[in-house]
């Protein structure tokens, strides 16, 4: 389900690697244009896919979650499967791009 807010206290990174079932992260900051564009396509595609967990990180200089994940660019996203990252967009445009990722870690959302 598609978070509309960034949640300014992340999870430490144990929390994420144990977190069962497909989840999404994405790191990015409210005031970033790369964000604000890309959140029509997040939010379409995430609709596709209920049942896949989105949590939405401020990220920023010292911020040890993004960090762990060796994230630059915002906004990364960072494709989860039982703690396990299956795949990363970044700067993602489109929701087929982000529906094709969604749909390596939530196979059973397929058509």
């Amino acid at each position: 389900m598609y978070s509309r807010l960034y949640e300014s206290q992340e999870p430490e990174r144990a929390a994420v690697d144990a977190r069962p079932g497909p989840a999404v992260i994405e790191f990015g900051a409210p005031w970033c244009g790369f964000c604000i564009g890309a959140q029509g396509a997040i939010e379409a595609a995430l609709a596709q896919h209920p049942d896949v967990h989105h949590l939405k990180i401020e990220d920023g200089r010292g911020k040890p979650l993004g960090r762990s994940f060796r994230v630059k660019l915002w906004p990364t996203l960072v494709f989860l499967r039982d703690g396990e990252e299956v795949a990363r967009l970044v700067r993602p445009s489109t929701m087929g791009e982000i529906g094709e990722a969604l749909d390596e870690i939530d196979p059973r959302a397929r058509p």
